[in-house]
């Protein structure tokens, strides 16, 4: 099975059943509030407006604070696999852009150079998206206390360490093809390049616990499987 088929395949299901599950019943029970009545019968003592939580099937309901309704919101705060995702993401889509950028010149087949477009027009607001996240979630400073190691700026340019990325020696050869050469090559190097992407999308839904960073990595999985399947299709 293809990584592309298996990704599609796992995404009919929720991503993180048990912490997605929990959300969404903890919005629908924890946020319902009270609409005021003459009698004071939806305040608390203190005369704060109080939220009901519904209890489950056979229990009762529950008036909560505000607080302690805050208190009792999952925790959607990203996590050291969330920040490492989006790093990395911007530097795989930044030569996913650069070999597209290749392709008007160079290409032979109309197709190829439809398809270097797309992902031109998919990624760079992707890119962006992704670095508007990074400014209101500066990943974490060095030993405090993360779970699991974030790049250092200036380090998410590491190619070796992300799936598909294309070799200096690769793009050279990209970039001196030209003609059928070039979309024989720029295919191959695409399909791997989004087929790795799918890779590290797969590793933040598992790991991560941002509900954004989950639907940037799912939009991935949609896009860029649809893209593989249509390169292989035209190779």
């Amino acid at each position: 099975m293809d990584m592309a088929k298996d990704l599609r395949g796992r995404k009919a299901l929720p991503a993180r059943p048990l912490r997605l599950a929990a959300a969404t019943a903890t919005a629908g029970l924890l946020l319902t509030l009270t609409a005021c009545q003459d009698d004071g019968a939806d305040r608390a003592d203190d005369g704060r407006a109080s939220i009901v939580a519904p209890g489950r099937p056979g229990e009762k309901s529950r008036t909560l604070t505000p607080e302690q309704a805050a208190r009792a919101k999952p925790d959607d705060s990203p996590n050291a696999a969330d920040h490492s995702y989006v790093q990395r993401m911007i530097e795989h889509h930044r030569q996913a852009l650069t070999m597209s950028a290749l392709a008007p010149e160079r290409a032979a087949a109309d197709p190829v150079k439809r398809l270097a477009e797309r992902i031109s027009a998919a990624q760079k607001p992707e890119i962006g998206a992704m670095q508007k996240w990074l400014a209101l979630h500066p990943a974490p400073a060095a030993g405090s206390g993360t779970t699991a190691p974030v790049p250092a700026p200036g380090h998410a340019h590491d190619h070796g360490s992300m799936p598909g990325m294309a070799t200096e020696q690769q793009l050279g050869e990209l970039s001196d093809a030209r003609g059928a050469d070039f979309d024989r090559l720029f295919l191959k190097l695409m399909t791997a390049h989004h087929e790795g992407a799918l890779t590290m999308a797969g590793e933040a839904l598992a790991g991560g616990n941002n509900p954004a960073v989950e639907e940037m990595a799912n939009e991935v999985v949609a896009t860029q499987s649809a893209e593989i399947h249509r390169m292989r299709a035209m190779g």
